[in-house]
């Protein structure tokens, strides 16, 4: 399996696979593909697993790729303006990701719902109790909006972020939800009443744009209904 990430600020990851191979995305992600390639929608893991999804923010069926007769590709691209980043994972790292970042994967990554560790997370950290792990062995895509910022933390290294510039974590990385400073800088802060605190070691991908806040931005400009 072969793969490019093409483009600039508005990505595509084109995915070569050989028959044998399959891969699976969200449901919505497929940009083109070869006439060679069949796709399925299917509930990966079973009903369960795909109620699990949606409580997580994610599509119920997953669809799944394999190419019939000789190699294929199959392209995606992200459903905003942004990156597309490939993680290799290897069995021994898991990923934690945000809402609406994983993108594709090789069958053999496998993506489920995880609690947050810490209520305050859970609360107070933008994406509720709910996110997503990333398992398994393979080559896994995710999309941010804006450019991709990436981390090593080292042992107790700390990074506080805005919560919506979050994109993936490894689970080594202790996730919890603290107040953005004093009484006066919650409120005239103009950087929300919460940041995320990740305490190494581990690696940390963010991303340049937080969509709550470009949504708000745009909203004032859309049309108004008369």
């Amino acid at each position: 399996m072969r793969y490019k990430i093409v483009g600039d600020n508005l990505q595509m990851v084109i995915i070569e696979i050989n028959p044998g191979e399959r891969i699976y995305s969200q449901a919505g992600a497929l940009n083109h593909m070869s006439g060679n390639v069949r796709m399925e929608a299917k509930a990966r893991g079973g009903i369960l697993k795909g109620l699990s999804r949606v409580i997580s923010g994610e599509t119920f069926f997953l669809v799944e790729y394999e190419a019939v007769g000789g190699p294929g590709i199959v392209a995606f691209s992200g459903s905003y303006p942004g990156k597309i980043m490939a993680l290799e994972l290897d069995g021994s790292t898991d990923y934690i990701l945000e809402r609406g970042a994983f993108l594709a994967a090789e069958e053999g990554v496998d993506v489920s719902t995880t609690l947050t560790r810490r209520l305050s997370a859970g609360f107070f950290g933008g994406e509720g109790f709910i996110l997503q792990k990333a398992t398994g062995v393979g080559t896994m895509w995710i999309t941010g909006a804006g450019d991709f910022i990436k981390y090593n933390l080292k042992p107790g290294q700390v990074l506080r972020v805005d919560t919506g510039h979050i994109v993936a974590f490894e689970s080594t990385v202790e996730y919890e939800v603290e107040r953005a400073g004093g009484l006066k800088t919650m409120l005239f802060g103009g950087e929300g009443l919460f940041l995320a605190k990740l305490t190494g070691p581990g690696r940390v991908i963010l991303q340049s744009m937080s969509l709550p806040a470009l949504a708000a931005a745009i909203v004032p400009f859309l049309p108004k209904r008369s």
